[in-house]
């Protein structure tokens, strides 16, 4: 790593307890024992680190709290990289939705900046507090290798951003529990260097 290029992993919180369903930042359930496995698993013993910067929800911060005790890395929270909010769907599975309101599932992935779940974040807003919070990061953090303990659409935004990716498109993006990511930022410019790897 040269002297000015910083190094930003992801990786995304594992499985909470309740499965698979929708959980933005007004449901703060923890990991499940699978969701603690995944992460520990992710990380093993290699742990490069020179920071930590966590969403403030437990299925992240929890993760975060045990790298700084187990290895003594500062960890930093950030409000900003807290999941987007998905109002009404909030708590309820894909197969919930899909039963109550098919229509509207099938035109939310079709296009999720216009068709958003009732009561939701807009997606133009959360990306523009997930940038600032990157923002910040290469700010605070240069020539560090920086690990973000956040959530899958945090990552998808992050990957939008750095690769212009237009927001329409950003659930084709396929985060994994408890999947690495990098990116490396050096002289103004961010680049993607792998998606989704399941350990450092």
């Amino acid at each position: 790593m040269t002297r000015m290029e910083t190094i930003i992993d992801f990786i995304r919180h594992g499985e909470p307890e309740g499965g698979q369903r929708f959980r933005g930042h007004s449901i703060d359930d923890p990991l499940s024992k699978k969701g603690w496995g995944q992460m520990r698993s992710a990380v093993e013993n290699s742990c490069p680190w020179t920071q930590v910067v966590s969403s403030p929800l437990i299925r992240c911060h929890a993760f975060a709290r045990e790298l700084n005790q187990q290895h003594h890395i500062p960890v930093q929270v950030d409000d900003r990289l807290k999941e987007v909010g998905f109002g009404d769907w909030e708590g309820f599975t894909h197969t919930e939705i899909q039963a109550r309101d098919l229509s509207r599932h099938q035109a939310f992935y079709a296009d999720p900046v216009s068709n958003r779940p009732p009561g939701a974040e807009p997606l133009d807003v959360f990306f523009t507090r997930i940038s600032g919070a990157l923002e910040t990061i290469v700010t605070d953090f240069v020539g560090q290798h920086v690990l973000v303990v956040a959530h899958a659409g945090v990552i998808r935004a992050i990957m939008a951003h750095v690769l212009d990716i237009p927001a329409v498109a950003v659930y084709r993006i396929q985060m994994i529990n408890a999947g690495l990511s990098r990116i490396r930022y050096e002289s103004g410019r961010f680049h993607l260097v792998f998606l989704n790897r399941k350990n450092v």
